[in-house]
């Protein structure tokens, strides 16, 4: 009976000290993982493991760079023939920690967008991507402690969650620089260094320049697009001439063109066609016949000079801009960067650039071969060429 007495206290006992072991091992549990994420942390700090996961948030760059040598903007992603500014600012995002390779590989996972896509040899001084990113330490400074000089990153601020930075833009501006002997009367000699616009032939270019105000047809200023679609319908909001100025013993002057959107080779062809008419190449009426359903030939100057220099964001700044928890996204604060930017990389590029290679010189002494009186059925005919599509964009319209 006494051993029987005994029995039930041992059961109570040993179940008293598995509870206990029980308490001891999800204690000792919960230190070990408390320990083990302290040196996941640790070693994600010192470089050893892949970075914590952070959150992503939706960013906008801000971005200047001189396209000399790039094949446009936009990356041909599994396509290394061809150089674009967006390999170097992947390649720079991923280094630096903003975001993991494999979005590298594919931008859609960091829901890349950039406003404009341009041209091959065009630069920009005020191009705007919006992406998701890590927004990590010192985030500017890294990202472009890994890009080239003549790539920058000027600026960064938090957008909403859907932001899309080409839907988005309300409006392009672009500059067009050229030396000033492209206004040159045609009996000149093509590239007469020592010729000065005068004070009425820039009053003429501005008056030409100005006919592009509103809405027009410009199917004749690009490729691949009949007079009859409503895409070839595009906005012009102003286009002008800056008094011109010296660079190296060269006198160049600056067109601005701002517009809501802008056709494959549209500023170039627009540009092009006031220099012919200016130089006496064509009559100014071919202006205003050039927006009728007629095929006209238009020239297209040289990409060296043209430059995407701001981009609009008016409505979202109405929207959004002032709702205490967003930034107005007008970059008044980067203005002084994006002008020093100009000075040491873009003008220079563009100046020394005409220098060696006469790129304006040779389009100039091809004017007057342009017959600007042809119809639709000569420019059809089989001789005639055709641009390719593949020749790359100065904005973001349909064509790009």
């Amino acid at each position: 009976m006494a051993g029987n007495a005994k029995a039930p206290a041992s059961v109570g006992a040993r179940q008293e000290q598995d509870k206990k072991a029980r308490c001891g091992w999800q204690g000792g549990a919960r230190i070990w993982e408390e320990s083990e994420q302290q040196m996941k942390k640790l070693r994600a700090s010192s470089g050893g493991e892949p970075r914590r996961k952070l959150p992503k948030r939706k960013i906008v760059l801000l971005m200047a760079y001189s396209g000399k040598g790039y094949h446009g903007m936009q990356r041909n992603v599994g396509s290394s023939q061809f150089k674009t500014i967006e390999d170097d600012l992947v390649s720079a995002l991923v280094r630096s920690g903003c975001i993991p390779e494999n979005h590298g590989e594919d931008m859609r996972k960091m829901s890349f967008q950039r406003c404009a896509r341009t041209d091959k040899g065009v630069s920009a001084a005020g191009q705007v991507v919006s992406l998701k990113v890590w927004l990590i330490d010192d985030i500017l400074a890294k990202i472009n402690s890994h890009l080239p000089s003549h790539i920058r990153i000027l600026g960064l601020k938090r957008v909403t969650g859907g932001f899309n930075s080409k839907n988005r833009c309300d409006a392009r501006t672009y500059f067009y620089m050229l030396p000033t002997f492209a206004f040159a009367h045609k009996d000149r000699d093509v590239q007469d260094e020592t010729y000065r616009l005068s004070a009425e032939t820039l009053r003429r270019v501005n008056r030409l320049l100005g006919c592009y105000k509103g809405t027009h047809n410009f199917h004749n200023f690009t490729s691949q697009k009949g007079p009859r679609e409503p895409s070839a319908q595009r906005y012009i909001l102003d286009m002008y001439c800056e008094e011109p100025f010296e660079r190296d013993g060269m006198e160049f002057a600056v067109i601005k063109v701002k517009g809501q959107s802008f056709m494959t080779h549209q500023i170039r062809k627009m540009v092009g066609l006031v220099v012919a008419i200016v130089k006496g190449y064509a009559p100014e009426g071919v202006l205003e016949r050039s927006w009728g359903d007629a095929k006209v030939d238009v020239p297209k100057a040289p990409g060296l000079g043209l430059v995407l220099e701001r981009v609009h964001f008016e409505k979202y700044n109405r929207r959004f801009g002032n709702d205490g928890l967003h930034e107005p996204l007008d970059w008044a604060r980067e203005e002084a960067e994006v002008a020093a930017f100009k000075e040491q990389h873009i003008y220079p590029t563009i100046v020394s650039t005409e220098r060696q290679e006469r790129s304006m010189a040779q389009w100039l002494s091809t004017l007057p071969v342009h017959d600007f009186s042809a119809t639709a059925q000569a420019a059809a005919s089989p001789g005639a060429k055709v641009p390719s599509p593949q020749e790359g964009s100065e904005g973001d319209g349909d064509s790009d």
